[in-house]
């Protein structure tokens, strides 16, 4: 095996990470000024251009405001953040934050679906021979979380069909959250990556372009493993149908 040298991270990625988690963990308010790049940097022993930089870095993610008068304010990351912090909010100090999986549950639940209707409406000719391969693939394997990595790469296909830049960007960000829960998720998701039927019968439902079908077939295969990780969390009292 080749091996490539390993880069330290820098210092202006140090003091993001700082930042970032100071304003994800609640340390940092909404409406509260951070320190000035010079007393920031004298903190911190770094330079100030390596304080800029991070500050910059915040503040392209929407999660602080850089004011006239050189006040740096953070902001309520529920009104200004975008998917792509959703990653870090569900997982952190190495604990999962069982109301941002929630969420994620619920957007899947209800985002599947809509998908697949999609597809079934805006799909070309082939995807439902690539979709079968990879249900020929997911039907073969016994491995429970190679299982579940065949079954993103089903959904991963149906979103091509749906040809949604929004659906595919918030597929990737939901994707990114959900893979580091593979292997505690395995024994739960069973009850949908072993589900092969209900998979073809999305498939076909896109093949013969019923977009209700489709939409029908993807609620009645995702619903079930959602019920299931949703008690697992603590959230068995929810009732996803009603509340998502």
């Amino acid at each position: 095996m080749d091996l490539t040298p390993v880069r330290r991270r820098s210092i202006p990625d140090d003091v993001f990470e700082q930042l970032l988690d100071g304003v994800v963990g609640g340390r940092l308010a909404p409406g509260e000024e951070l320190l000035s790049e010079r007393r920031m940097a004298e903190a911190l022993g770094v330079s100030r251009p390596a304080v800029r930089e991070a500050v910059s870095r915040i503040a392209a993610m929407g999660l602080v405001d850089v004011r006239q008068g050189g006040a740096t304010v953070v902001t309520d990351l529920r009104r200004r953040a975008g998917l792509d912090l959703l990653p870090r909010l569900l997982a952190r100090g190495g604990e999962i934050d069982l109301t941002v999986a929630r969420s994620i549950l619920e957007a899947r639940l209800w985002n599947g679906p809509k998908v697949a209707e999609l597809a079934a409406t805006r799909a070309g000719d082939n995807l439902a021979t690539s979709l079968g391969a990879v249900l020929d693939e997911l039907e073969a394997d016994a491995d429970p979380v190679r299982r579940q990595r065949l079954a993103l790469d089903f959904w991963d296909l149906v979103v091509d069909g749906a040809d949604s830049i929004t659906f595919r960007l918030m597929f990737n960000t939901l994707r990114m959250s959900y893979e580091p829960m593979l292997d505690a998720l395995a024994v739960v998701m069973a009850a949908e990556v072993n589900e092969v039927d209900r998979y073809r019968a999305i498939v076909d439902a896109i093949r013969r372009r019923e977009p209700d079908v489709a939409f029908e077939a993807a609620h009645a295969l995702l619903e079930p493993a959602t019920a299931l990780i949703a008690g697992a969390l603590g959230f068995a009292g929810d009732n996803f149908e009603e509340n998502s």
